[in-house]
């Protein structure tokens, strides 16, 4: 086996948590839960299937509300009577001492009234995005976007009570945390909107009541995450100084780390070409010790390698987590000749992929598959990366 510093176990200081090394699984959209957010057979299985390698597994995004459902198959963490199913799903995550973390969201107005059952999306302002097929959503009022607050508490009280080791609370991806950070979705004047710091009032106020219900409900150490994509491309939108200024803030709270939600690891700016130096290192730069998980397009081990040689904590590898769920575990065998990079249309479903999540997979990320039956190449690679950038705001 390879001396590879992402194997060695890291221990967040601030909860006392270790975990066995350095690689993550990050949140992948996979739309198998039943239609009222809970786990299903197909799921579990999925998730027992490619744990066990990774330090981390985090969860696809469970929406706290019923207005936060952002897509069909969604996981819920919005009322007690789901506590039962993620038991079983942190249950099948929790392979040879795999740590798992439900990420917590709302969609905000990256939804539709047919999603939602006949009520309008909501959002920061009723301010529609700019993505085909979006709808004008619904200003939440502040009563609303005070019970909003309370909702993500209660889903990490959940969590906690369901087994898992930790929350992300998903600012990434333009949702709806995000829609209350960016000047394109938040046209507010009140405390909820306005300066950047005002933006950044309603994600402050989460973390804040995330940890508060972490203190008051958790009887073990409980991680808690945080995620953002660094850049919008409307105009107006979130620009890399705006992101640096809430991560000055959020490096001030008691968060255990931040994920940064890109296409490519080492992306540059997608608004200032000017900028040389990718956006993870100036990120890691302002928040010193807090950990950082870097995410996009890391395949091979010299790719993680390479992501915590240059100061990242983490290397989440997504996709390639798919195509091969024994990755971790064939590099400590010094196996690493027999890692697959690519997918055999006729084994999605040895893989665990099943149903709604490989038609997902086989439409909406085909070309960053990497299908055997069909050419790829580094260029292919880098073109959907740019696709997730451009479309997500980044990620897996």
């Amino acid at each position: 086996m390879a001396d590879y510093k992402f194997l060695k176990p890291y221990t967040f200081e601030k909860k006392g948590v270790t975990v066995k090394n350095r690689i993550v699984i990050p949140p992948m959209t996979e739309e198998m839960s039943f239609s009222n957010g809970e786990v299903t057979s197909d799921e579990l299985r999925y998730y027992h299937m490619h744990s066990g390698g990774a330090g981390m597994f985090v969860t696809a995004v469970a929406n706290v509300n019923a207005l936060g459902k952002g897509f069909e198959g969604e996981l819920s963490a919005e009322d007690d009577k789901f506590i039962p199913s993620l038991k079983k799903l942190a249950s099948a995550m929790h392979v040879d001492g795999t740590k798992a973390i439900l990420q917590i969201f709302s969609a905000g107005r990256m939804s539709s009234t047919a999603i939602l059952r006949g009520q309008q999306p909501v959002s920061a302002s009723a301010v529609k995005a700019t993505r085909n097929n979006s709808e004008v959503p619904r200003e939440l009022t502040e009563e609303e976007i005070e019970q909003t607050i309370n909702d993500f508490g209660q889903a990490t009280r959940r969590a906690i009570e369901a087994g898992f080791d930790g929350v992300e609370i998903h600012g990434a991806n333009t949702y709806l945390i995000q829609q209350f950070f960016s000047p394109h979705s938040n046209r507010r004047t009140d405390k909820w909107g306005g300066s950047v710091e005002k933006r950044m009032t309603f994600p402050l106020a989460v973390v804040d009541e995330v940890e508060s219900i972490i203190e008051k409900y958790a009887d073990r150490p409980f991680l808690m995450g945080y995620r953002i994509s660094p850049e919008e491309i409307e105009d107006p939108g979130i620009r890399f100084e705006d992101t640096l200024k809430l991560v000055d803030a959020l490096k001030e709270k008691p968060l255990d780390y931040l994920h940064v939600s890109m296409g490519d690891v080492w992306r540059k700016s997608l608004n200032d070409k000017s900028v040389t130096t990718p956006l993870n290192l100036t990120i890691k730069k302002h928040i010193g010790d807090l950990p950082l998980i870097g995410v996009g397009d890391i395949q091979t081990p010299a790719d993680a390698e390479k992501v915590v040689d240059e100061g990242l904590d983490f290397a989440a590898i997504g996709r390639e987590s798919l195509r091969e769920p024994h990755w971790v575990q064939k590099i400590i065998a010094g196996d690493e000749d027999a890692i697959r990079y690519t997918i055999a249309p006729a084994d999605h479903e040895e893989l665990g992929l099943y149903g709604t999540f490989w038609e997902f997979l086989i439409t909406a990320f085909h070309s960053g598959l990497q299908l055997s039956s069909e050419p790829h190449t580094k260029e292919n690679r880098k073109e959907f990366s740019g696709i997730l950038d451009h479309i997500f705001g980044g990620g897996e």
